[in-house]
């Protein structure tokens, strides 16, 4: 802005005449500072670590060696829209008027396909709100049966999940769920009855009796959510499509001794052990 070299003005006249500061024409340039690795390592530790928020995730750049502030790591996570995930209250609030049944599944040994579904509701963030997903899988082949996404948590997409999966693979022995008021309530109850299904539903508080579709949503989540910006519901639907084809054709899972559900559904091959 300011040229040094001009034959006629000086550099404060030049500065007077422009209306600018003439202290900072002789102010070093500073050069412009590299970002570019924290900002990899802070995007690694987002997908390891979603749920955690920016003096959680500061701490734990710096027990890596990485040099950052909270005040760093708040710019920089607000930067790139990076959000601590966490549940929405009260996901699946269980209905006091509705009946619960017993959990059928302790020491239960789990031995072939339909004989034993599960189903349950996770969260994904989307566009700074919340939608849901529901799924049923076969617990023994861990494939997916079918599956809703929605906008509210009422209980119509869970009983027509049911029904796609009853009209597309027969009827389970028995079908187990938490005690969540969608899977409590009439609608849902009914249809099981109906189809004389056995029903059996987690303990309170009792998480780890569902382990199986728990595990489902943590690999959907860490496997294709938190690597993709979806930035509508069709493109969320798409990419869950996606990924739910490939967890039950392609991917590998070790507690089915690396084959994938599909094969154990199908009864190509056989599970390496019971349950």
């Amino acid at each position: 802005m300011l040229e040094p070299a001009h034959e006629n003005l000086s550099i404060r006249r030049q500065a007077m005449l422009l209306g600018v500061s003439r202290s900072n024409y002789y102010k070093p340039r500073q050069k412009p500072v590299d970002n570019s690795s924290y900002i990899e390592e802070l995007g690694k530790a987002y997908l390891k670590l979603p749920f955690y928020g920016y003096r959680r995730m500061n701490q734990y750049l710096l027990k890596k060696g990485i040099k950052s502030t909270e005040k760093k790591t708040r710019n920089s996570m607000k930067k790139f829209g990076l959000h601590a995930i966490y549940p929405k209250p009260k996901l699946s609030k269980r209905n006091m008027d509705h009946k619960i049944y017993p959990y059928l599944l302790k020491n239960l040994k789990i031995v072939s396909p339909n004989q034993v579904w599960s189903t349950d509701i996770t969260y994904i963030r989307l566009n700074g709100a919340f939608v849901y997903l529901t799924a049923i899988i076969d617990i023994y082949s861990r494939k997916v049966l079918s599956w809703r996404l929605s906008n509210t948590l009422d209980a119509d997409f869970c009983v027509e999940t049911l029904n796609e999966a009853l009209a597309k693979y027969g009827k389970p022995e028995i079908f187990n769920t938490d005690q969540g008021s969608q899977y409590t309530s009439k609608d849902f109850t009914k249809v099981l009855k109906k189809n004389g299904i056995k029903i059996s539903m987690d303990g309170k508080g009792r998480a780890l009796d569902n382990v199986y579709i728990e595990r489902l949503w943590r690999s959907l989540k860490y496997e294709n959510i938190f690597l993709n910006e979806y930035r509508s519901m069709k493109e969320l639907k798409q990419g869950v499509y996606k990924y739910f084809e490939f967890y039950s054709s392609e991917r590998f899972h070790q507690s089915l001794d690396y084959s994938v559900p599909n094969d154990i559904y199908y009864g190509q091959l056989k599970r390496p052990a019971e349950l």
